[in-house]
């Protein structure tokens, strides 16, 4: 909570008025008054599915609206016509930035027919990223959020490798000497998965990229659209016509070409779909500020004739002359 609470000390300090922003901290007790209280109109969350679910569900019974941005998969298609070394750069900042600790973190690569052969170079640039803590200069990648978060992603790593994955690049094991007790995971690859792999069902949320092979453009598509998440994805290539396709056939909610992390600027609304999302209207953008307007519809007539005595009632639809 340390970030919140200085951007709110930020705004004080700017001249906000008290009571412009509230902060409060806490689990469910907290999460159930914002979601009961009936000044509270409006909710916007994010976070994880189970939550998210609970506050869409309770916020909504109690007449709310709310919008619920929630779990993530998000898959970057690399087809062989790629700009190889972009592409390599952009994977490794998309899938390690922020210890992959972002729910836009590219977190599958499905890689297809010969581009297969480029996740060697991948993992020689992965592997040369600078682990320790985030306030450091040197910071390539800094640590997960708590030691219970370092242990779960380290047992989807494992749980991968169980099930007959190839690490190709292992990070669990990364030591940080001048920080020795820090929740650190190294850059992580996992490949040859397939979908039924638990570490490709679940959302890792840390340093880890998973990688999928397919031999086609439509067997990539397919495979994305039959993920349950639908927040962002990416397509890695120079054919104009293949990222048409792509574009137009695609079930998620927003998509890059040549973009690793398709977030919008804020003038465009932040549109996740499916399994990501829900509610009916999301935040940035147009969508953004409908969401938080409760629309107030005034009619108003003067006429000089109203003046008069003895005029009639108007009994039909009143019509614009």
């Amino acid at each position: 909570p340390s970030a919140c609470m200085a951007l709110v000390e930020l705004m004080k300090e700017a001249g906000a008025p008290d009571g412009t922003v509230s902060v409060i901290h806490g689990q469910h007790d907290c999460v159930n008054f914002i979601c009961d209280h009936p000044d509270i109109r409006a909710i916007s969350f994010v976070g994880g599915d189970a939550a998210g679910k609970h506050i869409y569900n309770r916020g909504s019974a109690n007449g709310k609206r709310v919008q619920c941005n929630m779990g993530a998969k998000n898959h970057g298609v690399i087809m062989p016509d790629a700009n190889k070394e972009s592409t390599i750069n952009a994977l490794v900042g998309a899938a390690f930035g922020a210890a992959g600790q972002r729910c836009m973190a590219l977190t599958t690569a499905v890689v297809v027919g010969e581009a297969q052969e480029w996740m060697a170079d991948v993992a020689e640039r992965a592997s040369k990223l600078k682990v320790t803590a985030g306030h450091e200069p040197t910071s390539d990648i800094p640590p997960v959020i708590s030691p219970e978060s370092k242990e779960r992603i380290n047992n989807l790593i494992q749980s991968a490798k169980d099930e007959g994955a190839t690490l190709l690049l292992d990070g669990r094991n990364v030591v940080v000497e001048d920080y020795p007790n820090g929740n650190f995971v190294g850059p992580t690859i996992i490949s040859n998965m397939n979908t039924d792999m638990t570490a490709y069902k679940k959302e890792i949320f840390g340093p880890v990229l998973c990688v999928i092979n397919v031999d086609t453009l439509d067997e990539a598509i397919d495979l994305i659209n039959k993920n349950p998440y639908g927040n962002g994805t990416a397509i890695f290539t120079n054919n104009g016509a293949t990222a048409r396709k792509f574009t137009s056939e695609i079930d998620v909610g927003q998509v890059g070409v040549n973009v690793p992390i398709p977030v919008p600027l804020p003038m465009m609304s932040f549109t996740g779909s499916r399994g990501s999302f829900l509610g009916d209207s999301h935040f940035y953008g147009k969508q953004g500020l409908s969401f938080y307007t409760q629309t107030k519809t005034v009619t108003s007539m003067w006429r000089e004739g109203d003046a008069a005595v003895g005029g009639k009632a108007a009994l039909s639809m009143p019509v614009q002359k």
